[in-house]
């Protein structure tokens, strides 16, 4: 996507540093973050410098890839192993995590020559952030066709091409809408507690020039009682092979709501996010985060500076669950790069 004129991918490698998109202080100003080795790209998925389900896919491999480059000869297997599962433990939930990362991991083994193991590391990483890309391009124009003009699409958290390396997943459908001359309004879901929505995906749609209100979380049911969502679209960060998907916090509350007032619940997402291993929801890991996220908000003041705040009584204390699983009963289709899929093992099989 284009930013001031300017061509970017939210994840790319510059020799062996991963530049990423720095989505922690998007408020502020747009820059970029370099990463020189692993370990700094692994902090930086942690602390969510970068983030969404394909753009930390693409990022972890890449920083696979960083450690074979930087392992010693000597104890080259034990440093690559060592790497991986350092990267596998920034964040638990993601399936395009572990999928890249081990894809990565396997490639470079596949030689002997330490030297050989590293171009083969660095290619499949590199191979792996392309098809992220591809498969979000696909999902727009195939999702594109579900949205009829003067839609009217509600959205959760951030599933744009800030949280792949290009295009996203939710948004992409809308963003191939546009293109197409087709007129729509955007609904975003603040998604608290990192406001994701408020701060990232009202910041592609201005850049995108789409009309966008944002909601607070609460406000859903009432959009939906007033008849003013005619479709809601959702990325995932693992989907189990029932159809039962890991998404955002608040996820699942849309879903109970779209499905009583009877309006279409479509998760969009590349098939690089479907766990084969993973049968039903229950078997996902969810994430807890840490409670300052919930009792404290970073914003950005009338006077340009990025502070944060204390937003509840002192002393507090707080549960933060990152994700929450929807049951696929409630989700309408799966909008896949290779098609619309039916939300159940026998749909999602006929993809896999």
């Amino acid at each position: 996507m284009k930013v001031d004129g300017t061509i970017y991918r939210t994840v790319s490698i510059n020799g062996n540093s991963v530049c990423l998109i720095n989505q922690n202080t998007l408020l502020s100003g747009f820059e970029i973050y370099e990463s020189k080795n692993h370990i700094e790209t692994c902090e930086a998925i942690k602390n969510m410098t970068v983030r969404g389900a394909g753009a930390i896919g693409a990022a972890a491999g890449y920083a696979m890839a960083q450690a074979f480059v930087e392992a010693p000869s000597k104890k080259f297997l034990d440093y690559v192993e060592k790497a991986k599962q350092e990267i596998e433990s920034t964040r638990p939930t993601a399936r395009d995590l572990f999928d890249a990362t081990e894809k990565v991991f396997r490639t470079g083994l596949k030689s002997r020559d330490n030297s050989h193991r590293k171009n083969l590391a660095k290619f499949e990483a590199g191979y792996i952030a392309k098809q992220n890309e591809m498969a979000c391009y696909s999902i727009g124009i195939i999702g594109n066709g579900l949205i009829a003009n003067n839609s009217r699409i509600l959205t959760h958290c951030n599933a744009g091409w800030l949280a792949f390396v290009d295009y996203g997943t939710a948004l992409s459908p809308v963003y191939i809408a546009k293109r197409r001359s087709k007129k729509l309004h955007v609904y975003v879901s603040e998604t608290r507690p990192r406001n994701q929505g408020a701060s990232l995906t009202s910041w592609e749609l201005r850049n995108e020039g789409i009309p966008f209100d944002i909601i607070v979380d609460s406000a859903s049911a009432y959009l939906f009682s007033k008849g003013k969502i005619d479709m809601v679209i959702v990325g995932a960060d693992r989907i189990a092979v029932n159809g039962d998907t890991a998404n955002k916090i608040g996820t699942l509350e849309k879903a109970i709501l779209a499905n009583e007032f009877k309006i279409p619940f479509f998760v969009a997402a590349p098939t690089s996010t479907i766990d084969r291993k993973c049968k039903t929801g229950q078997y996902i890991v969810i994430e807890e985060r840490s409670q300052d996220e919930v009792l404290y908000q970073k914003g950005l003041t009338r006077h340009g500076k990025l502070e944060e705040i204390l937003v509840a009584a002192p002393g507090s204390t707080a549960i933060n669950p990152a994700f929450d699983i929807t049951p696929a009963k409630y989700i309408t289709g799966i909008i896949t790069e290779k098609g619309i899929i039916r939300p159940c093992e026998n749909g999602i099989n006929k993809i896999l």
